[in-house]
Formats: C-alpha cells, sequence, structure tokens
C-alpha cells in the first residue's frame, strides 16, 4: 500500500471525497471539546485557526465574537466552511476571512493575534518550526492552543487515526517554546473523547513577552 503524501493533493482529494460522500454528517461535527474547554473564558480578540479544515472550530469561535482568520490549504474544505458560515448568519460571516494557504510556507504577521490554535494539524516539516511560527503569531498576552492526536495508543500499542502523521506532542512544544517568554498552563495528554483510540496532546501557552 502507497504511503500517504499528506500533501496539498491528498488533503484536497480527502476533504473532495469526504464533503461530497458524508456532507451532512461534517455540517454537524461539533468544535473541538479542547478549544471550547481551554479558550471558553478568554476576552474575544483576532484568532489564526491554522489548519481549519471543514471550520467549525472557526465558527465557533466567530459566533463567540472573535475575528478570525481561517487558514487550510484544501479549496473544499475552505467552501465548506464558507457555505456554513454564511448560513449562520451574516453577522458571523462577517468575522471570518477565510484563507487558502499551506501551513508549510504560509507565515502571519508577527504578534497579531490575540489566540493562535492549530489542532491535529499534520507537521510537514519539522515540529519544532511550526510550534515556533504558531508562536510567532501570537500577540503578548495572548493564548497558543495546539492540539496533537497521538499515531500510537500508549495503552494497546495499535494504531490510531493519526498513524504515519507527525502530530505535536508535549515534550516537543513545551520545548520550542522559550519559558523567558511562555507561560505553560496545560500541558497534558487527555484520552481521545470523540471517535478513535488513543490519547490527545493538549498545550495551551500565554505569551509573557
Amino acid at each position: 500500500m502507497t504511503k500517504p503524501t499528506y500533501d496539498q493533493a491528498f488533503w484536497e482529494a480527502l476533504w473532495s471525497k469526504t464533503l461530497r460522500e458524508h456532507g451532512d454528517k461534517v455540517a454537524h461535527r461539533r468544535p473541538s471539546a479542547h478549544l471550547t474547554g481551554e479558550v471558553v473564558n478568554l476576552h474575544p480578540g483576532r484568532a489564526l485557526d491554522a489548519g481549519c479544515g471543514h471550520g467549525a472550530d472557526t465558527l465557533w469561535l466567530a459566533a463567540h465574537g472573535w475575528q478570525v482568520t481561517a487558514v487550510d490549504f484544501s479549496a473544499s474544505a475552505l467552501a465548506h466552511g464558507r457555505s456554513m458560515a454564511e448560513a449562520v448568519g451574516a453577522e458571523v460571516a462577517a468575522r471570518i476571512d477565510w484563507t487558502e494557504g499551506n501551513l508549510a510556507t504560509w507565515t502571519a504577521d508577527p504578534g497579531c493575534f490575540d489566540l493562535v490554535i492549530c489542532l491535529y494539524v499534520h507537521a510537514a516539516g519539522s515540529v519544532d518550526e511550526m510550534v515556533r511560527r504558531m508562536a510567532s503569531a501570537v500577540a503578548v498576552g495572548g493564548t497558543l492552543l495546539l492540539v496533537g492526536h497521538r499515531p500510537i495508543d500508549p495503552s494497546t500499542g495499535a494504531a490510531t487515526s493519526a498513524a504515519g502523521q507527525v502530530q505535536v506532542c508535549v515534550e516537543q512544544v513545551v520545548a520550542a517554546l522559550d519559558p523567558c517568554c511562555w507561560e505553560v498552563v496545560v500541558a497534558e495528554e487527555r484520552p481521545r473523547s470523540v471517535a478513535g483510540t488513543g490519547v490527545d496532546a493538549v498545550i495551551r501557552a500565554r505569551r509573557l513577552s
């Protein structure tokens, strides 16, 4: 079996097929419980949803008052998210800027977001480099939220839905954040509460300087 490349063509083909065959199910997907649990008490400002996919997290943020830049390199996923936002209403849709971009190369202006989230994103290159680029977009006093799914279930040794992908883990993220500039508020592995097996790495940090 050929190993997936996880490049733009791969994700576009996957999203196109998923939305064509299971669009109704995707439309009813809830935002990440990690996002809603970690961000609900933050004051809304400017947010970056890096690797927004079908847009459920973006829509939740916009509905809670955030001005969101939603970045993904699947045109099909972005079109779905835009359609969902318009269905919710003009007020929410106006708070979202849907942007097609490859996170391996796309870079936000430094320090321009009060919140940066990057959830379940496959790192095409160095995880450390990706973490630092995401962190550089956070304004002083802002929050960085990263979530990754372990490719192997540590309790069983079985492959998970993230098998073959490179996603963030607690140790890598904490090591990549300068302790002089960041306060790590949450850094833990949590049992996966949605379909699938294994654990999620959840890291929330606040930029100090």
